[in-house]
């Protein structure tokens, strides 16, 4: 990572003893977020963008809530020159103005610049900074997509860092809905399909331990997606927790989750 400034290199001692959380998000603009859930007609470009948007906010918010530091490692726009200052600062702008509603202290987060050609490497780049160059005793990775992250989970990821090296949620389609490291692994590809496996793997392969979170959704998938949505539906109706940035796009949108031929689910409206 770069263009630090020395605020987040003078880390203080309290703050290398908890998890930084990396929130991997990127400003919302119609074509650019949940590409597809749009193909699939799930939700048209302009309503990705408010569900994006809610879905950051809501993961934000439960990583703040945490005992964690929260640090957004943002995308531009214009990804083939991520380096552009001016693509850079406005990216970290719009970023920055995604989440400030929802924040209590919008200026408690740190901002940086994702750097990578490809999801395993701008991940592997940010968890290996943290552990090796800033000295953070765990680093974990989260995306909006996982909206139903909590801040339970947050910290119950941090007590089982504890005792494995690598803590990983497991999630829809064998994806992960968050990722925890107190060691290095080796991240060439390390978010290939199926990625609790592939991670599973490199850790395993490192000589570390590896331990798991619940099984959450997460909406990068139409599968994926309408779970959340039946999730969210059905918490609700039993009066439990539900995410309510995301619980209210699902609500203002009239979004259900139906049974498919195939035995699926897919996303309609009521």
């Amino acid at each position: 990572m770069t263009g630090r400034n020395g605020a987040f290199k003078m880390q203080s001692a309290r703050s290398r003893s908890m998890t930084t959380v990396a929130l991997f998000v990127r400003p919302a603009e119609p074509g650019t977020v949940l590409e597809p859930l749009v193909d699939a007609g799930a939700v048209t470009a302009a309503e990705a963008v408010d569900l994006y948007a809610a879905m950051a906010r809501d993961v934000a918010v439960a990583v703040s809530a945490s005992g964690a530091d929260l640090l957004v490692n943002y995308r531009p726009v214009n990804a083939d020159d991520p380096t552009e200052p001016a693509a850079d600062e406005q990216a970290r702008d719009a970023v920055r103005s995604l989440l400030a509603p929802a924040l209590e202290d919008p200026s408690a987060p740190r901002y940086e610049v994702q750097v990578g050609s490809s999801l395993s490497a701008r991940v592997g780049n940010t968890i290996t900074h943290l552990l090796d160059r800033e000295g953070v005793q765990s680093a974990a990775v989260a995306r909006p997509s996982a909206a139903m992250l909590q801040r339970r989970i947050v910290d119950s990821a941090a007590m089982k860092l504890r005792g494995a090296e690598v803590v990983l949620g497991p999630a829809t389609d064998g994806r992960v809905s968050y990722a925890a490291f107190t060691e290095p692994v080796d991240f060439e590809n390390a978010f290939a399909q199926p990625a609790v496996e592939t991670l599973t793997d490199r850790g395993r392969d490192a000589g570390l331990d590896v331990d798991v979170l619940e099984t959450l959704p997460v909406a990068e998938t139409p599968g994926g997606f309408a779970t959340l949505v039946s999730q969210i539906r059905a918490r609700r109706r039993a009066d439990l927790w539900v995410p309510s940035r995301t619980a209210a796009v699902v609500d203002d949108l009239g979004l259900i989750a139906s049974a498919t031929d195939d035995g699926g689910l897919a996303v309609g409206r009521d």
